[in-house]
């Protein structure tokens, strides 16, 4: 048995029951067969079914908000919000899908029929997390499912309503029999299925310990796996920036969500003539939020998800006060407790742990910088890789800088969001692999190369 508790008051939000490994055996042969129905299946159907399956979750997106709040506490004014991103983002991966899976055919030569086609691999295990539980999982489902795979969705135990939320859309869309499937698996289950022989494929969003436990339970097969992974994501505010909006944007990328996200800002370098400007601002845009139930409207900042996250973050900041670093907001003491107020550090270095791994949480580290070569060491001083922001009038500028970070992203004048017409990616500790864009189909799909003599 398993439950999921609301980080809201702790009630029990579902009550289920781990698949047995008997359960995951059928669901996967169920899958392998279904997989050879739906790869045979149009192009232009597959994706009438899946446009079908995400204007379903649209259309449920104020009923499916609520739940995704009492899961995993995120305020209920944004919360559908994640809807209309699912809506956003699998419109275009449909829309690039015609593209993206075309035939490639090389320069003709006479005699003689060439092409290379884009197959699908077959089952693929999608393991998705409850941060942002929808759009972290439909990164990975819709593309696969429309490149003719099959998807084994393993979602958080944070989240399980939203894998049930995937079986009614899928299944009102009409996709045939064991297309798309759901498990309910523990750790070691879940290690058993990336192991499976049946699994061609893993697409993972989670913790760098997480990451590695896939690898490891990968490594008897040849086999692809596509890691999401962590974020220690950084800004740098130059010194002929837009200062209100950067610190209003930076701040928003720190603090929504209560900071689970994994590329949210948790860490910025501002030039030395901003600096006391842009903390100010930073500082009016925490105390501006507030901290309650995120089931009442007003409430802009929710729990974290659990208590021991919370506790995460209060023991960051609580160490890098007494190694020497200013709060400008009340220290949260409420040991504990899912609940915690937002804030912001100065007189941080890369010698504290809270400008150096994730936290996770709303709260953000700045450190003032005197140039161009300074930010860029300091922005690239991580384990991690996936996003960086650069807020500058001077776009020549942010190409040059942009061009030394060691990142999956590089944002100008903005943060913490996906196009889903870029590579979702990372580098170093922040993962392998890629989703979105018509890049992300290339990892969904194999190459097959047909060479025909014709005379």
């Amino acid at each position: 048995m398993f439950q999921c508790r609301s980080p809201i008051d702790g009630h029990v939000v579902y009550e289920g029951v781990y698949h047995s490994d008997d359960e995951v055996g059928e669901a996967l042969q169920l899958a392998r067969m279904g997989q050879l129905v739906w790869q045979q299946t149009s192009l232009e159907d597959r994706m009438e079914k899946l446009k079908t399956a995400t204007d379903y979750l649209f259309d449920h997106r104020e009923e499916i908000g609520l739940e995704i709040t009492n899961q995993m506490g995120r305020p209920v004014k944004y919360c559908p919000g994640e809807l209309a991103g699912v809506k956003e983002r699998s419109e275009r991966m449909l829309a690039l899908a015609p593209t993206s899976l075309a035939d490639v055919t090389p320069e003709p030569i006479d005699g003689f029929e060439r092409k290379i086609e884009r197959v699908p691999l077959g089952v693929v295990a999608v393991l998705a997390p409850w941060n942002y539980p929808f759009l972290t999982s439909v990164n990975a489902i819709i593309p696969a499912l429309v490149a003719g795979n099959a998807v084994v969705l393993k979602h958080s135990e944070q989240t399980p309503l939203v894998a049930l939320r995937y079986k009614q859309a899928f299944e009102a869309a009409g996709l045939p029999e064991g297309v798309f499937q759901h498990l309910f698996l523990s750790h070691e289950g879940a290690a058993k299925l990336v192991a499976d022989a049946r699994v061609d494929y893993v697409a993972f969003t989670g913790s760098v310990a997480g990451g590695h436990a896939i690898t490891q339970a990968a490594s008897k097969k040849f086999m692809g796996v596509g890691l999401e992974l962590g974020g220690k994501d950084p800004a740098y505010v130059r010194g002929d920036a837009d200062v209100a909006d950067a610190a209003i944007n930076i701040a928003d990328g720190a603090f929504f969500n209560s900071g689970q996200s994994c590329c949210g800002i948790e860490r910025a370098y501002v030039a030395r003539g901003l600096f006391e400007t842009f903390v100010a601002d930073v500082v009016a845009e925490a105390k501006k939020l507030v901290v309650g139930n995120p089931r009442l409207q007003e409430t802009t900042l929710g729990p974290l998800a659990s208590a021991k996250g919370a506790d995460f973050v209060r023991r960051q900041i609580n160490d890098a006060i007494e190694q020497g670093a200013t709060a400008h907001m009340p220290v949260d003491e409420s040991w504990g407790s899912t609940y915690l107020t937002p804030q912001v550090l100065t007189n941080v270095t890369h010698d504290m742990n809270i400008m150096t791994e994730e936290t996770f949480g709303p709260v953000v580290g700045i450190m003032v910088v005197d140039d161009d070569a300074q930010a860029t060491t300091l922005m690239n001083d991580s384990q991690y890789g996936l996003t960086a922001s650069i807020w500058t009038k001077d776009v020549t500028a942010a190409r040059s800088i942009g061009e030394q970070l060691q990142t999956g992203t590089v944002f100008l004048n903005r943060c913490d969001y996906l196009d889903p017409s870029l590579a979702w990616t990372g580098v170093k500790n922040s993962g392998r692999g890629c989703t979105l864009s018509t890049v992300g189909y290339e990892h969904l799909t194999r190459p097959k190369s047909f060479h025909f003599k014709l005379t």
